[in-house]
């Protein structure tokens, strides 16, 4: 299957313009999905000899455009599973027009709290969330109740946790918010410093658990039964047709990209088919650009350049 796919991605090389299409990369807001984008373009541009674009914007607009296969956007570079299988489940399963990596990375999501609020005040499990003593530890802005940030707009996992904080009976005390990442991350940084409390939406690999000491809150064992999420997408009552009691099972993150680019550009396809990223690199990735504040496109280049045997097996020649 490996030298197929080399020997696709060569034939493709030399089959002229039309095999050559420009790819181009969708990049959703969050830091490794764009981190996985510049991987993905920088791979296309420097090992295939082929050319690459970015374009932002929420998942569905990125699944659409995929669908639509003229271009636009061709590949999304951080699908969650399950958060956004209402998209796979369509584009995927039903049409066709998209496909999946064969290759992934295992990812956890929840909520997060300081270590602190978690000893200090007994802030351990989503429980302890949905009590008084939460509504006065979480209240920062001295309005008489707590706030929790379940994600910002245009997250598949935001709607999962505005969900949660419902049906635990958490937003009796605390108020759900959805601003965007930056926002949050920053007042994130001052609650910490000055060591107030702050609950918020947290996942694996990310940065924040190398940034600061955070504790994830218990939540029940993932029970499918007890886990409904419909989204915006699908039913225009899609919150009140919800029903969460239990924790997120564990993620499957891939990549997914236009089917289109099979004949568009083989080689780009045949690479996408087969990339398969580690979470532990990733969140070295994400740390090196958001807190060490390195420039992303060097910090993917120089990863690339001292990683050229992962690549190669994403490329098939190993």
């Amino acid at each position: 299957m490996k030298h197929l796919a080399l020997a696709t991605a060569i034939a493709a090389l030399g089959t002229g313009a039309m095999a050559q299409e420009k790819v181009m990369v969708g990049e959703p807001s969050w830091p490794g999905a764009k981190i996985m984008s510049r991987i993905i373009g920088q791979v296309i541009e420097t090992r295939l000899g082929g050319e690459a674009g970015y374009a932002p914007g929420a998942n569905a607009v990125i699944f659409a455009a995929m669908d639509g296969g003229r271009g636009d956007i061709d590949v999304h570079p951080d699908v969650w599973l399950p958060n956004q299988s209402s998209f796979t489940d369509e584009y995927v399963g039903q049409k066709g027009t998209v496909a999946l990596s064969t290759g992934s990375y295992e990812g956890r999501s929840g909520f997060c709290t300081p270590t602190y609020m978690a000893e200090e005040h007994g802030m351990k499990s989503v429980f302890d969330l949905a009590t008084p003593a939460a509504q006065e530890a979480y209240d920062t802005n001295g309005d008489g109740k707590g706030e929790i940030w379940v994600g910002a707009s245009g997250w598949a996992s935001t709607n999962v946790h505005k969900v949660k904080v419902r049906d635990y009976g958490i937003e009796t005390f605390l108020e759900p918010s959805t601003e965007d990442e930056t926002v949050f991350y920053s007042r994130l940084k001052d609650a910490v410093d000055q060591k107030e409390g702050v609950v918020f939406y947290c996942y694996k690999p990310h940065y924040v658990h190398a940034l600061y000491d955070v504790t994830m809150i218990e939540e029940p064992e993932h029970d499918p039964s007890a886990y409904k999420i419909i989204q915006p997408d699908q039913d225009a009552d899609w919150y009140a047709n919800s029903s969460i009691t239990t924790g997120d099972q564990v993620k499957t993150v891939t990549v997914a990209y236009s089917k289109s680019l099979e004949q568009r550009n083989p080689a780009a396809a045949s690479f996408l088919s087969q990339i398969d990223m580690d979470a532990g690199e990733l969140s070295k990735l994400t740390y090196a650009v958001v807190i060490q504040g390195q420039e992303i496109d060097t910090a993917v280049s120089d990863w690339l350049a001292a990683n050229g045997a992962i690549v190669d097996g994403w490329l098939g020649l190993n």
